[in-house]
C-alpha cells in the first residue's frame, strides 16, 4: 500500500447503505481513487480536511476503485481522483482530478444543498401564499444554524421587501452565488427605487421624474399592474431616464412575480415593444 494513502474513517465498505441511503440524511461526497494514483493523494487530503470542518453539512466516503470496480462501473468511472455528490440517492454534481482547496471550496458552496432543503422550499411556498411572518420565523432559524446560505439571506430579503427595504438590502450584501442572481438583482433594483426617497437629488430633473417617482410609490404599494403601465410609458419617452431605471424596474418585478404570474404576462409584451419603439 502506498504510505502516503491510509484507510481512515472514510472508507466506504457497503456503497448502497453509507452512501446511498445515508444520502437521505445527509449530502455525501463520495471520493472515488486508487492507491496507484498520485493526483488522488493531493485531494485525499484536502477532502478530509474540508469533511472535519464542515461535518455538519455534508459527510466524505471514500471508494478505492480497486476493490469496488463494480460500484466503478455502475457510475461511470473513467478517471481519477473522480468526486461525486450524493443527495437523496442521486447524483447531484461531479468533478473530476485534483483541483486546488479554494476550487473545491468554491464547487461545495456551490452544489452542496442544505440539509434545510424541505424547509427552505415550504418557506417558498409561504412566500407565495403571502404568509411571510410564517415564513420569515422559518428562514431566520435555518439561518442561525447556516449562517452564510444565500438561498435563505435572498428569501428573508424577499420577506422584507416592502417591510423593511433597507433590512432587504443587507441581507443580500454579500450575496453572490450565481444561482440566485435573478432574484437578488431584482430585490437589489427595488430596494435601491425604495431608497431614492431619501435621496431625490440622484433623480435627473425633467418629464418623467414624477411619474417615476410614482411609479416607484406604486410598487411599494404592491400595485405593479399601474406601475408597470406608467414604467414602459417612461421607456416609450425617455428610455435612458435615471440610467434606463424603468427598463430594469420592469424587469425586476417580471422576475419578482415570476413568469407565470398574470401581471408578467399581461405587460411582457408590451415591455418588449416599447424597448424597440
Amino acid at each position: 500500500m502506498t504510505p502516503n494513502v491510509r484507510r481512515n474513517e472514510y472508507d466506504v465498505h457497503d456503497f448502497e447503505t453509507e452512501v446511498i441511503k445515508r444520502s437521505f440524511d445527509i449530502p455525501v461526497l463520495v471520493d472515488f481513487w486508487a492507491e496507484w494514483c498520485a493526483p488522488c493523494r493531493i485531494l485525499s487530503p484536502i477532502l478530509e480536511r474540508l469533511a472535519e470542518q464542515n461535518k455538519d453539512k455534508w459527510v466524505l466516503a471514500k471508494v478505492n476503485t480497486e476493490e469496488h470496480q463494480d460500484v466503478a462501473v455502475q457510475y461511470g468511472v473513467q478517471g481519477i481522483p473522480n468526486v461525486k455528490l450524493f443527495f437523496e440517492g442521486k447524483i447531484i454534481g461531479e468533478f473530476v482530478g485534483a483541483l486546488p482547496e479554494y476550487v473545491v471550496v468554491q464547487w461545495l458552496r456551490e452544489n452542496v444543498p442544505s440539509r434545510h432543503r424541505t424547509k427552505i422550499e415550504l418557506a417558498k411556498t409561504l412566500i407565495a401564499d403571502q404568509r411571510l411572518s410564517d415564513a420569515q420565523q422559518l428562514l431566520e432559524n435555518i439561518l442561525t444554524v447556516e449562517v452564510e446560505n444565500q438561498e435563505v439571506k435572498v428569501l428573508l430579503a424577499r420577506v422584507h421587501l416592502f417591510t423593511d427595504p433597507t433590512k432587504a438590502a443587507d441581507l443580500l450584501r454579500d450575496v453572490d452565488d450565481p444561482r440566485h442572481a435573478e432574484l437578488s438583482e431584482a430585490l437589489r433594483t427595488l430596494t435601491r427605487l425604495f431608497d431614492l426617497h431619501n435621496r431625490l437629488d440622484e433623480l435627473p430633473e425633467g418629464l418623467s421624474k414624477q411619474t417615476y417617482l410614482n411609479a416607484i410609490a406604486d410598487i411599494r404599494a404592491q400595485k405593479f399592474d399601474a406601475a408597470l403601465e406608467k414604467l414602459i410609458e417612461i421607456i416609450r419617452t425617455d428610455r435612458y431616464y435615471d440610467d434606463d431605471g424603468s427598463r430594469k424596474a420592469c424587469i425586476a418585478i417580471f422576475k419578482l412575480l415570476g413568469e407565470e404570474h398574470p401581471t408578467t404576462q399581461k405587460y411582457r409584451r408590451d415591455f418588449s415593444s416599447a424597448l424597440y419603439v
